[in-house]
């Protein structure tokens, strides 16, 4: 069957998810996995909702909110199967200033201005150009935002009395280090077992809720001591029982202009994360996302939102990896998991003010660890100069200035740096243009051999091309263009030899193709790589047994021939 040419509607492509996954055949077979996955993602997501928000410093019950009224539109509106939406880690910082400066209505105003720049953004198709933010800042800037995160818990897990707790880092660790002698031996005690419980139950029983396992047990151990920790209770006198009705945020032009800024850091981090997010669980999965209607979902759950108290809502890749992982079938799962939340909140909301702050402050200790990217933050640090200044620039950036100033600065080097190898690779080229022009076909046709059209039909086999720069700005089409291929041949071919530029964006692409091939039992054959662009790809892992390299794409595909030839004739 041939693929339509014509441009897709706007109805096409904002029609959510959801109504696709229901016009495909929709069963109760699907309704149970979707139900026990979004069971275990609102298991998760309990513990993890009230410490961001604690963490952001507001009350624990806006966390709740965020979760089951964000989470509920980002999947039933969103642009992806299996997105999860709520109160993100990556958030804190941003919520934890936008609250100091401004206080909470500050807080609830800017949320709903980044809802609408968000919705605009989706309408507008902006949604495509999220995808040119170069590996190197992704990793930057979620690495400093996990040392945020644990610089912002040591307080609640050393059970620290402090009177002020300064914002910026250096001060903060100077008052922290200060308040040492203050330490309680109660509150460490209680890190230390929530801590190794979610280590030993992830090691031992992957598959259990190792959060709540983790904070339950420490709760209840500390209860029966009685141990002189502080809790939700103490601090926050508990949580509410049901949802607030609604209401819009206190609205004057003076205090739209002076959370402006706030609203824009917002609308860029979220944007960013969500579509990350997004990019994960089609990876997982191996379908495809349409970014723009996810936009569009983010928008309107960070409109909804704070007209229930809520914070910042944004698709998160943890709760989405999981939601996965515990076999959901469409959108329902994550809007299950929102449900399910608000029957916790209903039910168990004075159990909650049991929970020692300590407890939940390990929870966010280990979900920073996991942030960290740490792998491929020294994989970046080997693979090249240019790749360590922008991972280094954007992490000390988003940890001693802010978030906002780390992205773009890391987006203005890279693209310079862009520039700087481009004039080197033209020049090592003997000066060929970046882009070849229309040529006669005798002189296309000097030297080449009759046209073989054996690649292009062998069914075992699939052979793709790349040619040109393959740098961050072309990335993401070229990942689109590798998923969508739909066979599942015994070997694929990837011809290097006309790329004259591969950087860590382009070569996560093709790792991630790589990874996804290995998945299904084919042999990736990497032909005509230049010396350049090899050591890119070898230092980003991609090498034997997962790829083999060949001189040329006749000898890869010769090589996937006989590879195949000698599988089936194995016994």
């Amino acid at each position: 069957m041939v693929a339509s040419s014509e441009k897709p509607s706007f109805v096409e492509l904002y029609t959510p998810k959801l109504l696709t996954v229901l016009r495909e055949g929709y069963g109760p077979a699907s309704l149970k996995a979707d139900a026990v996955a979004g069971l275990t993602v609102a298991i998760v997501a309990l513990p993890l909702s009230m410490a961001i928000a604690i963490a952001s410093g507001v009350t624990p019950d806006r966390g709740l909110y965020t979760s089951i009224v964000g989470g509920f539109i980002v999947s039933a509106l969103g642009g992806s199967r299996f997105q999860i939406g709520g109160p993100a880690g990556a958030f804190i910082v941003l919520v934890a200033a936008c609250v100091a400066a401004h206080g909470i209505d500050g807080l609830l105003l800017a949320t709903f201005l980044s809802g609408l720049m968000l919705a605009a953004a989706g309408l507008l198709g902006l949604g495509t150009f999220i995808k040119y933010i170069p590996y190197p800042v992704t990793v930057g800037f979620t690495a400093g935002i996990a040392v945020i995160i644990f610089a912002s818990q040591i307080k609640d897990l050393l059970g620290l009395t402090l009177a002020h707790e300064p914002g910026p880092l250096l001060p903060k660790l100077q008052a922290l280090a200060g308040a040492l002698p203050t330490v309680s031996p109660a509150a460490v005690l209680v890190t230390a077992v929530t801590i190794g419980i979610i280590l030993a139950v992830r090691r031992l029983r992957p598959h259990w809720p190792s959060f709540i396992i983790g904070v339950a047990v420490a709760s209840l151990g500390a209860a029966l001591a009685g141990a002189p920790v502080e809790t939700i209770g103490t601090r926050f006198g508990g949580i509410p029982q049901t949802l607030p009705m609604p209401h819009l945020p206190a609205f004057s032009w003076d205090k739209a202009v002076a959370v402006l800024p706030n609203a824009l850091s917002f609308t860029l981090l979220g944007s960013i994360e969500s579509l990350l997010s997004a990019v994960v669980a089609d990876s997982m999965t191996g379908r495809r996302h349409r970014s723009n209607c996810e936009l569009m979902a983010q928008g309107l759950a960070n409109m909804a939102s704070p007209l229930f108290g809520g914070i910042c809502v944004t698709g998160n890749i943890a709760r989405t990896a999981t939601n996965v992982r515990s076999g959901a079938r469409g959108p329902v799962s994550g809007m299950l998991h929102a449900v399910f939340l608000l029957l916790f909140m209903l039910i168990a909301a004075p159990l909650a003010a049991f929970i020692p702050l300590a407890a939940l402050a390990g929870v966010l200790a280990v979900v920073a660890w996991n942030m960290a990217e740490k792998q491929e933050f020294a994989t970046l640090i080997r693979a090249s100069r240019g790749d360590a200044v922008v991972l280094l620039l954007t992490f000390l950036l988003v940890i001693f200035v802010d978030l906002t100033t780390g992205i773009v600065a890391g987006f203005v080097v890279s693209a310079m740096l862009f520039l700087h190898r481009m004039a080197q690779s033209v020049a090592i080229e003997n000066g060929l243009p970046m882009l070849d022009e229309d040529k006669a076909d005798g002189v296309n046709g000097n030297g080449r051999g009759p046209y073989d059209a054996a690649p292009a039909t062998d069914p075992d086999m699939v052979v793709v091309r790349i040619s040109g720069a393959f740098f961050f700005g072309a990335a993401a089409a070229v990942g689109a263009a590798l998923d969508r291929i739909g066979e599942a041949p015994k070997a694929y071919v990837v011809d290097l030899s006309a790329v004259s530029l591969l950087d860590s964006t382009g070569a996560a692409t093709l790792e991630g193709f790589v990874r996804k091939a290995d998945r299904q039992g084919a042999v990736v054959h990497i032909a005509g790589a230049k010396r350049a662009v090899r050591r890119t790809l070898l230092a980003h892992g991609i090498r034997r047994p997962r790829v083999r390299f060949a001189a040329s794409v006749n000898d890869a595909v010769a090589a996937g021939r006989g590879a195949g030839q000698d599988e089936a004739a194995a016994p």
